[in-house]
């Protein structure tokens, strides 16, 4: 377990890739703080499976692509787990501009 004691935020992680990284980090011993944005059974699909295997998650909705949102969860996963250690930004986001064109909001 290379990852006992670390903690990994993983955004997007409650599907597809995400999903994936954030099972490899808890295999490998991590806590586990798993985002989702619209999805929350698939969320809490992804924190059963870790806990399953006697590892330690939480779900958390946040859209990341909002400062505040993305604020909240990061506070949400230092108020869980007194850190974190491990920054996975997996999460997608589309908008019809050229990404220095866009603003935070």
């Amino acid at each position: 377990m290379r990852l006992k004691d670390k903690v990994a935020l993983v955004t997007g992680s409650s599907r597809g890739v995400g999903r994936a990284i954030a099972l490899a980090y808890a295999k490998e011993g991590a806590s586990v703080v798993v985002n989702y944005t619209s999805n929350q059974k698939a969320g809490e699909e992804v924190v059963a499976a870790i806990k399953e295997k006697g590892g330690r998650a939480i779900l958390f909705k946040a859209d990341v692509a909002k400062a505040a949102e993305a604020e909240a969860l990061v506070q949400k996963g230092i108020e869980e787990f007194g850190s974190l250690d491990i920054l996975v930004n997996n999460a997608g986001f589309s908008r019809p501009a050229m990404l220095l064109k866009m603003s935070e909001d």
